[in-house]
């Protein structure tokens, strides 16, 4: 039982479905239904913690700052983020794809330097910078997959699961960089000031991954 203070930030979407299984065994139900309610803030069946539902790219920054002591976020978001007082003590293994490098089929001849649209501007600069490549990262929020189709960027880096959308846009995946999965991530300073409420938190989820 948690008898303090606790908020628990969680994204919208996959995540936050496949995470709510995971705290109801810790005995931990949010009173609204997360889907059908409009509130961002929700109590839960025990008192004092509460789940706030935002932006998964937000859910580091409501950690880090402290607004939440704890969060799930995927391991894409926190690739890009830029922050260090954060921990990473659990792999929950939900919410599973990968970021890849995926462009037209076929040799594709590029004139000058390559082209990469993505949304991941970091993650990619830090992958072709391993490499020795220098590229023109292009920033783009979605459809990533149009990009090479009409000539904006050569290939792309992004999340895939199926891949059946690439395929239906003539593109395939080049390189693995990064297998994703959603990890509990955990404010620095909470973690040494309420250890009391975040170590069983924290014990208990990974009891829960382990059943």
């Amino acid at each position: 039982m948690i008898d303090n203070k606790l908020t628990i930030a969680l994204p919208k979407g996959r995540i936050l479905k496949e995470t709510l299984p995971l705290l109801a065994r810790l005995g931990i139900v949010p009173e609204d239904d997360p889907d059908s309610s409009r509130k961002l803030i929700l109590n839960t069946s025990q008192v004092g913690v509460k789940i706030i539902i935002i932006r998964a790219t937000d859910v580091p920054t409501y950690v880090e700052y402290g607004a939440a002591d704890v969060g799930i976020a995927g391991k894409d978001v926190l690739l890009e983020y830029d922050g260090d007082d954060l921990y990473e003590p659990l792999d929950l293994g939900i919410a599973r794809c990968r970021l890849m490098l995926a462009g037209l089929a076929g040799n594709q001849k590029v004139d000058g330097r390559l082209r990469v649209a993505t949304k991941y501007v970091n993650t990619a600069r830090n992958y072709f910078a391993e490499q020795g490549k220098q590229v023109e990262i292009i920033k783009l929020y979605g459809s990533m997959e149009l990009a090479p189709l009409l000539g904006l960027a050569d290939q792309i880096v992004d999340l895939v699961d199926t891949g059946n959308t690439l395929k239906a846009n003539g593109l395939v995946e080049l390189q693995t960089i990064a297998e994703i999965s959603s990890r509990l991530i955990v404010n620095k300073a909470a973690m040494k000031m309420k250890q009391d409420v975040i170590k069983p938190f924290v014990q208990g989820l990974a009891e829960v991954l382990e059943k």
